[in-house]
């Protein structure tokens, strides 16, 4: 089933946590909304402000497992131990057979997942200007306890030794250049 998107324009947006993947995308979507930009579900409880389909969409931790039994998700994993996030596959395909780039906004473990179901898709990684700053942005969203922090940092550092993975690698210490050079490489 997969086989028909192998030469499509699917990117994958990564980077840990903090890095400014959600911003980048926001922007990267305002400007180019003829793109089509996935909507992850997750089984965590939305943060203030975000907006059931639009951010993300929130299910339970049956639906998700349901999901995965039928088979109807791109990529899934349980991310910083605590919760599900995933990509539904039959919105990526129907954008892929229409003929628009795809843009996924996910973590590394999906990433992986995606370039092994569709080996065409290009990791792009996003990466901080340096350590303390990601410290600081993580800090500075004030959505997560400390306890959570120190599990994303934990997972940041991991997923940042996996660089090497990437296709692409940016640095987004300025979001406006970050998002210059996101447009470039997609063809946009």
């Amino acid at each position: 089933m997969l086989s028909r998107v192998s030469k499509s324009g699917v990117w994958v947006i990564s980077g840990p946590s903090g890095v400014g993947k959600g911003t980048v995308c926001q922007r990267l979507r305002a400007a180019h909304p003829e793109a089509f930009y996935s909507v992850s579900m997750t089984t965590r409880p939305p943060r203030p402000g975000e907006v059931d389909g639009l951010h993300y969409r929130f299910v339970s931790v049956e639906q998700f497992r349901d999901l995965i039994e039928k088979g109807e998700l791109l990529e899934w994993a349980v991310v910083h131990g605590t919760n599900y996030y995933g990509t539904p596959r039959q919105a990526v395909l129907d954008a892929v057979d229409d003929g628009r780039q795809v843009v996924l906004e996910i973590d590394l473990q999906g990433a992986r997942q995606v370039k092994q179901n569709l080996p065409e898709a290009k990791l792009v990684f996003l990466t901080p200007p340096s350590w303390d700053e990601l410290v600081h942005r993580l800090e500075g969203r004030g959505t997560e306890d400390a306890d959570t922090q120190q599990r994303r940092l934990a997972t940041a550092k991991i997923e940042l030794d996996a660089i090497a993975e990437a296709d692409h690698v940016l640095e987004n210490a300025d979001l406006e250049d970050t998002v210059r050079s996101l447009v470039s490489l997609l063809g946009l």
